[in-house]
């Protein structure tokens, strides 16, 4: 592994942990944790007692992090756990939630 690939990878892993860094964020990947399947937004924000603007500002820092994959159906966007990140980064760390 060359420096810069070093450096990058260390950037991504403090993007991860500021992204974990907050109590709602880490009772959505919680949330998504123990969902068997991808759950809509709004039924992880009501969850989450999380308002639809402050849900997206979280949603948008997970997803920038690569902590959560997002689908888009019509009108209605789906999330769900990016668990390859997880297994990359931090293996057993779902597993502490």
């Amino acid at each position: 592994m060359t420096i810069e690939q070093l450096y990058a990878s260390d950037e991504y892993r403090v993007r991860i942990f500021k992204a974990l860094a907050d109590h709602t964020r880490l009772q959505i990947i919680r949330t998504l944790k123990d969902s068997p399947t991808e759950l809509n937004c709004g039924e992880v924000g009501e969850r989450c007692e999380a308002s639809k603007s402050n849900a997206s500002y979280h949603f948008r820092t997970l997803r920038e992090a690569g902590l959560i994959l997002v689908r888009k159906e019509a009108q209605t966007k789906y999330i769900q756990l990016h668990r390859e990140t997880f297994d990359s980064y931090l293996p057993g760390f779902l597993d502490s939630l």
